[in-house]
């Protein structure tokens, strides 16, 4: 069934939003404004729905610049102009905080393209039985073959171009989940935006590599922009890209950037922003609203490599940064000799459990920064923070929907004072935030405690 509808919105998902049958679907590829015929098909317990022609598109539409937009799924928004994009990713972020703070306009990128030092791609194979390469199509685990990408740098497209034509000619065989045979998983590559340094991470199924020499020679003369590659061995059955063993192939095996007027040692598993440039803006503004001084000692809670761990030791008396994973810290503390930044401590531990012994041995932070995943932080780590009672607390998030959840714990000692998006990823839906938070006074925290007893006296009167 063929039926024309309007569009009223668009979801989180960058989804434009139409009302067929008192019922509202999202649909791929539709904003706000247009109207457009849609092939309804009915199924048992839902309706699905495609766009098969726009009949008045949004001034804000534009032609998408890749040919796999309509497969891929990767990038969203790649319809929708720039500028419109913004707009959406703010308007985002005043439905999360609601009337709580203001949010100001997202800072976005001059040239949005290419913009991706941290490239990921999986291997399948074609019917006629070719390796393949790209991402999987969205909801599925088909890989879409992607030729090439414009979020992501340019020497991403030429390795993994040249790395095909390698593996296709020594006939290695994508890994196989279904039938878990097959040898080569995914290829991870990154690229150091202020050195032109390039790292290929080749994840394998298992550790024989035959005619590993030949194959890395093949491979380099293709590609000799390359610095370093690594052989990583994931022989599990998971979802994880990385395993836990790897093999230097060539170089150094990691690799190192500049930023931020310092240098970066980077390694297959460490975390480093994915967007260098936009990364510059983050940071700087991070420091910026939390106005770490000379006087003051900073605790970074998730600090990976040290990248905003050492932005701060610049301005502040001590930094100390604390992260579970044990190479990422040797890396940290790398990056500090490297940069010859002495008032700053890495340690490799829980960031809950030390925050805790910190508080209990009363020892004082007057700025705490967290960085944490998607996923954010939970109840053990944010309680620790209050205890900690630094006077202010630095949020970023790559997701301000568990962003704003954690907010409601640390609200009870704090209040938002300001936030500014940044935009990462531009032609996603993904948002960066940075929320800034202050401890209340004595009176604000008892008026709070107040607040919250006259509502659970409230919900108990309701419920009798």
């Amino acid at each position: 069934m063929k039926l024309e509808c309007e569009c009223f919105a668009l979801d989180a998902k960058g989804r434009g939003l139409v009302r067929i049958q008192d019922k509202v679907l999202s649909i791929s590829n539709l904003l706000p404004g247009e109207k457009a015929i849609l092939e309804i098909n009915q199924k048992k317990n839902f309706i699905d729905a495609k766009v098969i022609e726009i009949i008045s598109a949004s001034k804000h539409r534009v032609e998408p610049s890749c040919s796999h937009f309509s497969q891929c799924g990767g990038c969203q928004l790649l319809h929708l102009d720039y500028k419109a994009q913004l707009d959406f990713k703010r308007r985002q972020l005043v439905k999360l905080f609601k009337k709580e703070v203001q949010i100001p306009a997202i800072l976005g990128m001059e040239d949005p393209t290419r913009y991706r030092n941290k490239v990921h791609s999986t291997f399948s194979l074609s019917k006629k039985g070719k390796v393949i390469s790209g991402i999987y199509e969205e909801n599925s685990h088909h890989v879409v073959n992607i030729s090439t990408c414009m979020i992501q740098n340019k020497e991403a497209d030429i390795i993994i171009e040249a790395l095909r034509k390698c593996l296709n000619d020594f006939k290695i065989e994508p890994f196989n989940e279904d039938t878990q045979t097959g040898f080569i998983r995914h290829v991870l590559i990154r690229k150091g935006f202020g050195t032109s340094q390039v790292l290929v991470v080749l994840v394998v199924a298992n550790k024989v590599f035959y005619g590993v020499n030949n194959f890395v020679k093949a491979f380099l003369k293709q590609c000799p922009m390359i610095t370093s590659i690594v052989m990583n061995i994931n022989d599990k059955k998971t979802s994880m890209v990385l395993g836990n063993e790897e093999k230097v192939l060539y170089g150094k095996g990691y690799i190192e950037d500049s930023c931020l007027g310092m240098k970066f040692k980077i390694s297959s598993s460490s975390f480093y922003q994915v967007n260098t440039v936009q990364m510059e803006k983050l940071y700087a503004q991070a420091l910026k609203m939390a106005s770490v001084n000379k006087n003051d000692r900073v605790l970074d809670a998730y600090c990976g490599i040290g990248t905003i761990t050492l932005c701060a030791a610049k301005l502040a008396k001590e930094v100390i940064g604390v992260e579970l994973n044990r190479q990422a810290v040797h890396d940290a503390i790398d990056n500090a000799k490297m940069n010859e930044i002495h008032n700053v401590r890495f340690i490799c531990s829980d960031a809950s459990k030390w925050m805790i012994q910190s508080a209990e041995n009363h020892e004082k932070f007057d700025v705490v920064i967290m960085d944490p995943p998607r996923s954010g932080s939970d109840s053990r780590f944010l309680n620790a923070c209050l205890k900690l009672k630094p006077r202010k607390i630095i949020y970023i998030s790559c997701n301000p929907e568990t962003q704003v959840r954690d907010l409601e714990i640390l609200k009870r000692n704090y209040k938002i004072q300001s936030t500014q998006g940044v935009d990462m990823f531009p032609f996603t839906t993904e948002i960066e935030n940075i929320c800034l938070l202050v401890r209340k006074t004595n009176n604000e925290t008892y008026e709070g405690k107040r607040f919250d007893r006259l509502r659970r006296n409230e919900k108990r009167s309701k419920i009798k």
